[in-house]
């Protein structure tokens, strides 16, 4: 069972109460609240409110966002209250709050749906069950809060969009005021509706237990930095933080809890050599055992910042599409790894990538179709690297076309010269009039098959003749392309349905097949560039990863301004 802080604990008791609650409890549509002698002057107020996209009773009192939404749903109600009937919140209403409360268990903040004002309001209510500035007041802020949850739950607090990532969550945005009246207002179980707002994805509900667990053992932990160390220690090297280390990988559950066996006081040997090991791999890093600044310095990363990263998973997540045509093959960008789901959503094929370098050749994050494979590739040069690599090159080397195997050709594809090259046909190149591709072969840069997912980006999948590079820990060498480490397997995965492509007819096209070769999928697969720095496996293990572009440090920032900039 899952762990939780004592908050926590106490908010999903109260979330439990409230599903069980209202699951025995049969509940029809919510009609507007009886004509009351004040029933025009709440009508009145949540006009008003609605008309100005604003309420200062909210933390963040500016909805204009939401503005429009707000309005249709009261307009559709003729401006009674959908949350409070006879002056009471309805159950409807006690549920929603109760998953306001309880929102940071979803990788949420509850501060931007109020969380610690909904106790003030159901006071005030109780006070003055009939004050039309109360109801409409009330109810307004519940209909801000449950349409800013729904749609954080649902597509994401912040548009990637604004990161210039190629994901639309737009296309899956619901209509809110329809959700509400239709779904969630007439509700006998709220949490169940709620619930099914979230992504189906394994791995996002994987993401979500580990936060909450994670959630806990901040709770617990109150433990000092572990030692530095001066030199990279080596199994039955002394260490003074021997202890502490032992008490760190137990609470991260690298090391099992209880007694450790026989240890010998400040000597860094047996299961903390095994628990260290495990961690690494949990951290991307090679699995040697051996205790230096690196692997210290993962181990000293407060709780809090574990927490945050699988706070950014969860956003990720709710990004993705949810009506995928198939399942999709995913690159996870910071991970340097490949997935293939199968269709009962488990890993069907995994492998190590090779992604672009940080900095300037970044990977883009996106989403497409995948829609035909080519076996034994031309590699057509990209402008960028002809003008800064090859150029220089060739004004070095007059044998270098021919050493790597290039040719330059004009915008048609006709050959101009694969061996010696002019002042003239240089001139040309550097005006971008000629092109530079490499022929097929082993020793072409694509490898022997690549993998097209039209894009704006020209990113696709390919193979390398690179292969040493996939046993690095760290694999961002590329200039923006992705490497497969397994390319064979993925394109006989891909064209599983068409029967003359087994695996050893994929390995003898790639080998001595026909140049150039392109073999349309029977259907388009989708293809997911994602970046996730927090990965939550089958098993349940959690994996985290540095952030090496730097999209979780700008995700941090924007989600700090508070609900400024909605998903949709």
């Amino acid at each position: 069972m899952i762990r939780v802080g004592r908050l926590a604990g106490f908010h999903i008791t109260l979330a439990i109460l409230f599903s069980i609650a209202l699951g025995c409890r049969s509940q029809s549509t919510p009609s507007p609240a009886a004509a009351t002698p004040n029933a025009e002057a709440i009508a009145e107020q949540l006009r008003t409110i609605a008309d100005a996209g604003t309420l200062a009773d909210l933390k963040w009192p500016n909805f204009p966002d939401y503005r429009q939404r707000v309005q249709a749903l009261y307009e559709a109600v003729s401006y009674t209250p959908v949350w409070v009937r006879d002056g009471q919140p309805t159950p409807q209403a006690q549920a929603v709050m109760t998953a306001l409360e309880v929102s940071r268990l979803k990788g949420l903040n509850p501060e931007e749906y109020d969380a610690e004002r909904w106790p003030s309001r159901l006071n005030a209510l109780k006070s003055a069950p009939g004050d039309a500035t109360t109801i409409a007041h009330f109810d307004a802020a519940l209909t801000v809060s449950a349409m800013r949850y729904i749609s954080d739950l649902h597509i994401g607090r912040v548009n990637p969009k604004h990161f210039k990532f190629g994901i639309d969550v737009a296309q899956k945005s619901y209509d809110l005021p329809q959700f509400l009246l239709q779904k969630l207002l007439p509700a006998s179980n709220v949490p169940e509706v709620l619930k099914a707002v979230e992504p189906p994805y394994y791995g996002y509900q994987r993401t979500e237990a580990a936060l909450q667990n994670y959630l806990a053992l901040a709770d617990q932990d109150h433990s000092a930095p572990l030692p530095e160390v001066q030199k990279t220690l080596a199994p039955g090297d002394a260490y003074a933080g021997a202890e502490a280390l032992a008490q760190r990988l137990q609470l991260v559950g690298d090391l099992a809890k209880g007694p450790i066996g026989d240890p010998k006081p400040g000597i860094y040997d047996g299961p903390l050599v095994d628990g260290v090991k495990h961690f690494q791999s949990r951290h991307g890093f090679n699995a040697d055992g051996r205790l230096g600044k690196d692997t210290l310095r993962q181990l000293n990363t407060p709780l809090s910042v574990r927490i945050q990263q699988l706070d950014d998973a969860l956003e990720t997540w709710r990004w993705l599409p949810v009506d995928f045509p198939t399942l999709p093959v995913a690159v996870n960008i910071p991970e340097f790894v490949l997935r293939v789901f199968s269709p009962d959503h488990r890993i069907a094929l995994r492998m190590n990538v090779v992604v672009g370098k940080a900095v300037r050749n970044e990977t883009p994050v996106f989403a497409k179709d995948m829609k035909y494979i080519v076996f034994r590739p031309y590699w057509n040069v990209p402008y960028s690297i002809t003008r800064g690599e090859i150029i220089p090159s060739l004004a070095k080397d007059s044998g270098y076309l021919a050493r790597k195997n290039f040719e330059i050709t004009d915008q048609s594809g006709r050959v101009v010269t694969s061996a010696a090259v002019s002042a003239d046909v240089l001139a040309q190149l550097r005006s971008g009039k000629l092109l530079v591709r490499q022929r097929p072969g082993p020793t072409n840069s694509l490898g022997l098959v690549k993998f097209m997912f039209p894009n704006e980006h020209n990113v696709y999948l390919h193979s390398t003749p690179s292969q040493a590079l996939f046993s690095e820990s760290r694999r961002d060498f590329s200039h923006g392309c992705i490497r497969v480490e397994k390319p064979a397997e993925l394109a006989a995965w891909l064209l599983q349905g068409q029967p003359k492509w087994t695996l050893d007819a994929v390995r003898a096209a790639m080998q001595s097949g026909r140049d150039n070769q392109q073999v349309n999928l029977d259907r388009p697969v989708p293809v997911v560039i994602i970046y996730l720095t927090a990965v939550v496996e089958e098993n349940g293990e959690v994996y985290f990863f540095d952030d090496i572009y730097g999209h979780d440090r700008s995700l941090n920032a924007v989600l700090a301004k508070g609900p400024r900039y909605p998903g949709a």
